[in-house]
This record gives structure tokens, C-alpha cells and sequence, in this order.
């Protein structure tokens, strides 16, 4: 019987993906400490969560006015500690769980992003995963060196580059290179260790690559671009995606075509997994998930919404009044996420909506649309996106921690279990035999060819 996925949405920050998480009375303030991150990383593991993935920013909030105080004051995302490192403590605690971390193809060079995914996928025997960005606003650029970040498509098209890049290096060592004949002195095998000498458009690498093969191959590739391009790009490349669907009717429209998307790339669409965002509140009772869930929406404050929607769209919502229009110019300049803006533009009916009408339509720093119930209600409503073919499984984000990951291991876990439709148990040691993923031969992908424009 089909299993869903479940993955968890963590950050390693002073708060969740849910900005007001840290006010809730219920949250940990230890969120710079190496215990906070154990802690989640063995109630995903007693979940059975196939992985624990870390959103970033190379920035905090700052630009709403051009001023970061309000986004230090309130908290809102202010803190952002390196994934990586926080994921090696969490993985430390841990022998299943699958360990993911988001890295910048904008800002980081190809061949430092393979080997430290690759060194993590060797020190955390074969469960890592990198969810590849291309970043999104001026504030990570500035503090990145340069101006403003690049026009939005021309990021994918250097991120496809980027990828050819990694994945050939990555399956430039072959499996059995490595030797360890002491009586002849031979360590390796060279003629198993291939040069890459690549040479596109906007990047090039040389080689050879310095860190062998993991017990998967190497890690699972993630991404959650929702834009045309983004899209594109997540079908070409991606073995587990995130998603945002606003409704469950739109979910399965939009499922079907990116399927199509994948097969179209020549790829096989059963192989990459689609996870969709889901926020639930949960209790022994709906009645007291609904109580918990009050609680919930008297933490976040407009001045949340409005700074991480400037963050996200790469634009200053302050330059205008809360119920003046923007501008057709001011709009189709965002090289932010372009997919949050074209959702707007959908569910609000305006071709020139307002910062107000951005703020009720994104549902940004809100609690937006939570699955509010007992184990059985929310498990209803996972089942039936589940099997009705909106998604393969889902991203669980946190209205505070460590409690939501608690609750929902505690509830929903057991219920969807008894269904049949999440495992009981790991399938496996890495991330690719819980996932069901194959695991890629030096050979899977062939050393690319650079692929000049796109």
C-alpha cells in the first residue's frame, strides 16, 4: 500500500517557520543550544519523520523600511544560525532520521556546496539531503558582497550550471575507488577518480573532487521553487519537493501537471516525492485543538506579515499605504517569490492589489489555513489529500517547539499508522531506502556536459 512522506520544517533560529512561535508560553527559549535541536531530532525519530529539514536566509527581515530594529525587537526571524552545523548536533542524537539543510547556489560556489553535503552525508552514514535555493532579496545580497540580488529566472538558469556541477562531482569518485591496500600502497584507485573540468556559461570547475561516496550515493536533492521557472527547475532536478497548495482542489491540478512537468523532463515521475505544507493543531479533543489554536492567533502582530512579506517578495511594503495599490511596474518588478505574488494576484481577484489585500491573501507570518482537530479530524484531512492525488506525503511546520512535533507525534502518528498509510518502521539506514529512492550509481548521471543557456 502507498505511504506518505512526512517531513518536518525546522530552522535553526529563535523561532519557527511560524514567526510568533517564540511568544507562545509553551516554547522553548533555548534555541541556541545544542539540546533544543536534540530534543526535536529524537521525537521526529520516535515519529518515525523521514526528515528533519532547516529553512534559511542569509539575511534577516530587514527590509520593511529599510531597518532591521523591528525585526530584532519582535523577533521576527532575527536569528539565523548556520544549518549545517545546528543539523550535526541534531544528527549526533539520531540513527534514522533523515538530515536536510538548505544552501544557496547564488552565494556559494559548486564545489564547496558538494563537499560539505557530501562530508555531511559521510558523518551522518548516508541521511543527508540539500535543498537548493537560488535566494531571494537585496538584504542576503548586500550582506553577500554585492548589491541586489539577480533578476529571478537568470538565478535558475545559473543554477542549473550549478547543479551539473555538484551531481558531477559527486559521482566522480566510483563506488569501489577507494582501496586501502596497505601491503602495496595503494589507498585509491586513480583510474577511478575522474576530473570533471567543467566549463559553462556562468560557472566552471575543475577537480577531482576530494570526498568519496556515501553508503546512499550521495544526498537527496531537494527543492520547493513554485514559480514557472522554479518549477521547471524542481523537475529537472529534485527528488523530494515542497509545495504550498491554498486549497485541496487547486492541489490536484497543480500535482498533475508538475508530474507531467517531471515526466516531460524524462524523468520518472513515481521517483520524486511531493510534500505539501501543513500546519495542524491538534489535542485529544477538537474542542481543545480550537482552544490552542485561539491561543495561536493572538501571538502574531501586522508588523510580522508585513516585514517577512517584504522579506519574501524582495520589496518595501512601507513605500506605500496599507490600502493603496501597487503599482503593475511595482509588481512585476518582485525577484522575490514570484509564486507567492502570482497567488495573491489569484485568490484576490485585484490586478493591483493592496499591501492590505498582500497581507489577508498570503497569509504571511499568520497561522494560514491549520488543520485544527483531534488525531482523527487531522488525519482525515491528510488521508484524503493523501489518496485523492494532491501530494505524496507532507511538510509539518510547528506553531511552537518542541509542542507541535510532540502532539503530532503523539496523535496523528499512531492514527494515520493504524491506517495503513505511514510506516511503522524505517525501511532502511539512509535517506534514499526510507524515501524508496534508488540509490545513484557513479554512473546515474553521466559527467554533464556544460549546458550553456537555458
Amino acid at each position: 500500500m502507498r505511504q506518505m512522506t512526512l517531513v518536518a520544517f525546522l530552522q535553526a533560529q529563535n523561532c519557527t517557520n511560524f514567526a510568533a512561535s517564540w511568544r507562545h508560553p509553551d516554547s522553548r527559549t533555548d534555541s541556541a543550544s545544542p539540546d533544543f535541536y536534540q530534543h526535536i531530532g529524537r521525537v521526529l525519530e520516535a515519529g518515525k519523520f523521514h526528515l528533519g529539514f532547516f529553512d534559511d536566509r542569509l539575511a534577516m527581515p530587514d527590509m520593511l523600511g529599510g531597518n532591521h530594529e523591528h525585526t530584532v525587537e519582535g523577533g521576527i526571524r532575527c536569528v539565523k544560525m548556520d544549518p549545517i552545523t545546528v543539523l550535526m548536533a541534531m544528527g549526533m542524537a539520531t540513527e534514522k532520521l533523515g538530515l536536510g539543510s538548505t544552501y544557496s547556489t547564488t552565494y556559494y560556489e559548486p564545489f564547496h556546496v558538494a563537499r560539505v553535503f557530501q562530508s555531511l552525508d559521510l558523518m551522518t552514514k548516508g541521511r543527508a539531503a540539500w535543498n537548493i535555493v537560488t535566494s531571494l532579496n537585496d538584504s542576503e545580497a548586500m550582506n553577500m558582497g554585492r548589491n541586489e540580488v539577480l533578476e529571478h529566472d537568470l538565478r535558475y538558469d545559473r543554477a542549473d550550471e550549478f547543479l551539473e556541477i555538484v551531481l558531477g562531482h559527486w559521482n566522480s569518485w566510483e563506488d569501489d575507488a577507494i582501496l586501502n591496500d596497505k601491503a602495496n600502497n595503494r589507498f585509491a584507485d586513480p583510474k577511478k577518480v575522474h576530473r570533471l573540468d567543467y566549463e559553462g556559461q556562468y560557472y566552471k570547475s575543475r577537480g577531482p573532487f576530494t570526498v568519496p561516496r556515501s553508503s546512499q550515493g550521495h544526498p537527496v536533492l531537494i527543492q520547493a521553487g513554485q514559480s514557472g521557472r522554479g518549477l521547471r527547475f524542481a523537475a529537472r532536478w529534485a527528488e523530494l519537493v515542497f509545495v504550498s497548495y491554498p486549497t485541496l482542489e487547486k492541489g490536484r491540478a497543480e500535482y498533475a501537471a508538475f508530474k507531467d512537468n517531471i515526466a516531460n523532463h524524462g524523468r520518472d515521475p513515481d521517483k520524486v516525492s511531493v510534500a505539501a505544507l501543513a500546519h495542524c493543531v491538534v489535542a485529544e479533543t477538537r474542542a481543545e485543538a480550537e482552544d490552542k489554536r485561539a491561543l495561536i492567533d493572538t501571538l502574531p502582530t501586522d508588523l510580522d506579515q508585513l516585514s517577512l512579506l517584504s522579506e519574501a517578495l524582495n520589496f518595501d511594503f512601507a513605500s506605500r499605504g496599507i490600502d493603496e495599490p501597487l503599482s503593475t511596474d511595482e509588481l512585476d518588478g518582485m525577484q522575490g517569490i514570484q509564486g507567492l505574488r502570482d497567488r495573491v494576484l489569484e485568490s484576490s481577484g485585484k490586478t493591483n492589489p493592496t499591501p492590505r489585500e498582500f497581507m489577508k491573501f498570503s497569509g504571511r507570518g499568520l497561522l494560514h489555513r491549520p488543520w485544527v482537530g483531534s488525531a482523527k479530524d487531522v488525519a482525515d484531512t491528510m488521508e484524503e489529500w493523501f489518496i485523492t492525488g494532491a501530494c505524496d506525503g507532507f511538510v509539518v511546520a510547528a506553531t511552537h517547539v518542541p509542542g507541535s512535533y510532540e502532539d503530532f507525534v503523539k496523535f496523528v502518528v499512531p492514527e494515520l499508522q493504524r491506517r495503513g498509510i505511514y510506516h511503522k518502521d524505517y525501511a532502511g539506514a539512509t535517506l534514499r531506502e526510507n524515501l524508496g529512492l534508488d540509490r545513484p550509481t557513479a554512473k546515474h548521471w553521466h559527467l554533464p556536459t556544460p549546458s550553456g543557456g537555458h
